[in-house]
């Protein structure tokens, strides 16, 4: 909003205006959040008249065209999808106008899953800048710095993108004037904050063109292209004009430019080059048309990022830690909102609940959830008061749609209306002691679930029943973060989509909850343990035996009980002191990670307490700086599980839960957990691309800042191994890993921080962040075989986990069990195969026509669809969770019968296969097919099969995209 007040809607205001000036100008736009706010509020009827004609001139372009720039390393595949549909339906019921060209000039390294998603949604051609500067130096010299790139190994070329790396320059113009000492080609000065200047004078306003200099300034332009097109394969040069925050007073940048395009054109003979005003759909047209034959990259990302040798921007894997975790929490509650009202709308059309006013509660999650995913946004590189309005967003948000949920649940048992429902999303809310409460807990996934959900309660004595009156197995036992209060585990199994209610009842003498028994052992001297010999104890469940000892309180090993494996295994916090003074050397702040020494272990005396039961044994340890210490900076709770006959536990009692909490750190402190084992893995680490496909790391020694240059994103999955066991961890919120030593892995949790670098003080980005983190991981360690069945489906429990709502049973029972255990127990339930992830199934609401043709008509005609959003129309999308040749099994294609899938839904009668983000239909969607070594023709792109009968067929990887209609 302050930029838009300073700026941003001048942008729009001014470039419109000056765009209609001359046929000859140009502009480029991309992110439609700022768009939106300036065509919803400040546009006038004259300006969107204008704005439709530009578009069809193609003087204006959107390209990219999702709600932000989202950054590329520490987002998920979904949220990343999300933001793209949410400003392509826009685009698209607005305009008819489908974006076929990136623009990701500022992400801080580039992912390989997004030439795959930008090819999925139609694009033609794919933009990048930011990568490894002496790799930058290396390919500009080579003339290697465009290339066709096959960003999925599984997809190979079917989804291959020709991709555009910028020069050395970047995405902003050069300055430098040598016949000045003023700037050159950025004529409109600096924005200024939070108001513009009154004179309409901004700071820094570049020299003007003038008779007197207008050849010295050609000059300058000429030689800046010329050095440029060394650079590259053809004669065409793209040189942008811009940078951030730009073009706010439109009408001098084009009329100065516009004397200077002229000047060159009109001796051209002498300079050598022409000049015209460009979209980034003209530039690729003109190097599309040159014919060559273009290098396959394969499907190797640019992470980290490095721009100088002790420039590493690799702390905003980190950053923000707690912003990452709300964010990907609300993007989890989201995808069980979303699920949850679509089946309500198509299950009960007679509903209660106002769809529009459901929609909009919808909407104010979609949108917290697409902006948060900005370059300098989850990354966690904003300064505090933004930070704190996008958690506000996002806050606000999760309220709506958990507020929705539980009025659904009300509707559909017509429960009394002054029933207290609220709802939480996996936080330990407790309702009224000793009450008779009642959770619904919904499961998101489409596959049967077996997990437990916690609750709080007030006592240790309590039943937990289900819908028809049986006994559920749960265990209760002290709080870990009040003395006050008991966690109630209950052990929950849920078909797909669907939910179930238990009642938890105070105590009258029947059966009850197992109740977890406390040992608490001695704090141990970790500077005196080596003198004694060690005292060694297991816990074990079904599949695994940890070993702890009682000489340090740490633990020793884990042996995984199907092989007899035994693995030595230790974790300890270290942290990285780093600098902030930039007058004593490289400093790290919100962006960059720069150690000035090897880590240091953190604690010298641990405590431990452990909680058994039958059902799960949880080891508390709490890490001090010394023996007297009275507090703790950190804490692991590890969680290990048993499953009671008749419960399928393959997954649960194959994880190995571990929660931390970090912190308040010290001031300049970057806090990591290593965990160290006998594996001989050669430093190779793997980690994920935005939770879709997994990257070879292997260990680099640089000259400089080695330490640094090997830390990588874990957005959902790292793991080590060697050639007869793997180490998987999963995480619900993105950091920092790496692989400092042979057999290990360390992830880094928490970062506190504060520098004098003039920059980051005017911005505010020093990162004094004095939060406690709470972070989760689960690991699973086991050999390759079995580790590829569990990883991918273990990694979206974490990330998916029940939904659980919590009400009151008043004295007059409401008539709400008969109900319930008819809807949760006899629907029936959405289920796909292991190999498969129905990735989404919601209600859009877009109203535009899915018939091209007739949607762009009816935009010329102004007979666009005014009124209430469609409700018929269902987004589903399906994803195969694996690679070619990644598992035997699980690497098959999978035939997917949609009617039977969506019957409990309704009788499906229409299914439409749609480009990534449901603006093309994929017959018509034809992109342009670059020459490459392998493939010397130049052919269009085809997408894949059309599905016949409702019956598809999905192959490794693939992410498919369908409207549903169902007979109303």
């Amino acid at each position: 909003q302050e930029s838009m007040h300073a700026y941003a809607a001048n942008v729009y205001t001014t470039v419109i205006e000056e765009l209609m000036k001359g046929k000859q100008r140009k502009f480029i736009a991309v992110e439609q959040e700022f768009f939106r706010l300036w065509w919803d509020a400040v546009a006038t009827d004259t300006q969107k008249q204008q704005v439709h004609q530009l578009l069809q001139e193609g003087r204006l372009e959107f390209v990219i065209g999702g709600q932000v720039m989202h950054d590329e390393a520490v987002t998920l595949i979904d949220d990343q999808i999300l933001q793209l549909t949410e400003g392509h339906g826009f685009l698209y019921e607005t305009f008819g106008f489908r974006p076929q060209f990136s623009w990701h000039v500022d992400p801080f390294g580039a992912s390989a899953t997004t030439p795959t998603l930008f090819a999925l949604a139609g694009f033609n051609a794919h933009l990048i800048s930011r990568i490894d500067y002496d790799l930058k130096a290396d390919m500009q010299k080579n003339k290697k710095l465009q290339f066709v790139w096959q960003g999925s190994p599984s997809l190979l070329e079917r989804q291959e993108i020709f991709t555009h790396v910028m020069d050395q320059y970047s995405y902003c113009t050069p300055s430098q004037l040598p016949f000045s000492n003023r700037s050159g080609f950025f004529w409109n000065g600096l924005a200024t904050f939070p108001d513009p200047p009154k004179d309409g004078v901004y700071p820094n306003m570049s020299l003007p063109v003038t008779d007197a200099n207008l050849h010295l300034y050609a000059q300058t332009m000429v030689a800046n292209i010329k050095e440029r097109a060394a650079w590259f394969r053809t004669g065409d040069v793209l040189w942008p004009w811009g940078c951030d925050k730009q073009f706010f007073n439109a009408s001098v940048q084009y009329s100065n430019m516009d004397l200077l395009v002229d000047y060159i054109n009109k001796h051209s003979g002498e300079f050598g080059v022409t000049v015209q005003y460009a979209t980034v759909s003209d530039y690729f047209q003109a190097v599309y048309s040159r014919n060559l034959t273009w290098e396959t990259r394969d499907s190797q990302d640019f992470l980290p990022y490095s721009t100088e040798p002790f420039q590493a921007w690799t702390g905003f894997y980190t950053s923000r830690s707690t912003l990452k975790g709300i964010a990907r929490r609300a993007s989890s509650l989201l995808y069980a909102g979303e699920s949850f009202f679509t089946q309500y709308v198509r299950k009960h059309p007679e509903g209660s609940i106002c769809k529009c006013k459901a929609l909009k509660q919808l909407q104010s999650l979609r949108w917290a959830v697409s902006e948060v995913q900005h370059h300098d946004g989850i990354t966690g590189t904003e300064s505090p008061k933004v930070k704190d309005m996008y958690t506000n967003n996002l806050m606000y948000g999760m309220f709506n749609v958990k507020k929705l949920m539980a009025s659904i649940i009300f509707d559909i048992n017509n429960a009394k209306k002054n029933g207290e429902v609220y709802s939480s999303v996996y936080t330990k809310d407790s309702g009224k002691p000793d009450v008779d409460q009642y959770v619904v807990v919904y499961n998101p996934l489409a596959w049967n679930v077996t997990t437990f959900v916690t609750v709080s309660v007030s006592n240790e004595a309590v039943s937990v029943y289900d819908e028809l009156g049986r006994s559920v197995p749960a265990q209760v036992q002290s709080s870990v973060e009040s003395q006050s209060t008991y966690d109630l585990y209950i052990l929950v199994a849920i078909s797909g989509l669907s939910y179930r209610r238990y009642s938890i009842k105070p105590l009258n003498g029947k059966q009850s909850a197992f109740i977890g028994r406390s040992i608490k052992y001695e704090r141990r001297d970790l500077t005196r343990a080596h003198q004694q010999g060690q005292q060694l104890f297991p816990v074990v469940n079904n599949c695994y035996q940890i070993v702890f000892d009682q000489n340090t309180n740490l633990m020793h090993s884990i042996t995984g009980r199907e092989t007899n494996q035994t693995v030595q295994f230790t974790q300890e916090f270290l942290e990285y002191h780093v600098n902030g003074d930039t007058k004593k050397g490289p400093i790290s702040d919100n962006y960059l990670f720069a150690p000035n020494a090897s880590s240091v272990p953190v604690s010298k005396a641990v405590g431990l307490e452990v909680m058994s039961g039958s059902l799960m044994t949880e080891i508390r340890q709490y890490f001090y700086s010394n023996v007297t210490s009275q507090d703790y900076i950190y804490a692991v709770y590890t969680r290990l599980y048993s499953v009671p006959e008749g419960y399928d536990g393959k997954l649960l009692c194959h994880r190995i839960e571990q929660e931390y909490s970090v912190g308040p750190l010290e001031l300049n402190r970057e806090a990591v957990l290593r965990t160290s084992t006998n594996l001989n893995t050669g430093q190779l680490l793997y980690t994920d691309n935005n939770g879709y496909q997994m990257q070879k790391r292997p260990f680099k020694v640089y000259v400089n800042n080695t330490v640094a240059r090997n830390y990588y994103p874990m957005v959902q999955t790292a793991y080590i191994e060697d050639d007869a066991t793997r180490l998987m961890l999963l995480a619900e919120r993105a950091h920092g890993v790496s692989s400092q030593g042979n057999g290990q892995v360390e992830v880094m949790l928490h970062r506190r921080l504060w520098n004098n670098l003039e920059w980051d003080l005017n911005n505010n980005l020093t990162l004094n962040d004095s939060s406690v983190v709470r972070p989760v991981i689960w690991l699973i360690l086991g050999t390759k075989a079995v580790t590829n069945t569990l990883y991918r489906t273990s990694g979206l429990e974490l990330e998916h986990r029940p939904v659980v709502m919590f009400g009151e049973l008043s004295g007059d029972k409401p008539k709400l069990s008969r109900r319930l255990q008819q809807n949760s127990i006899h629907d029936s339930p959405v289920t796909v195969p292991p190999n498969l992830h129905l990735q989404t199934l919601s209600i859009p609401g877009w109203k535009y026509s899915s018939n091209h043709a007739e949607q762009v008509g009816s935009i010329h005609m102004g007979k666009q669809k005014q009124g209430d959003a469609d409700f018929s129309r269902v987004l589903l999308r399906i994803r195969h969770l694996y690679e070619v040749g990644e598992d035997p099994v699980l690497s098959q294609p999978v035939m997917v019968d949609l009617k039977t899938l969506l019957k409990g839904m309704g009788s499906v009668t229409a299914v439409e296969e749609r480009s990534l983000t449901g603006t093309w239909d994929v017959n018509t969607l034809e992109r342009w097919k670059w020459k490459t070594a392998q493939h010397p023709g130049k052919r269009f792109f085809n997408s894949t099969e059309a599905s016949e009968d409702y019956i598809v067929t999905v192959h490794p990887k693939e992410i498919r995209t369908f409207f549903v209609y169902f007979q109303v």
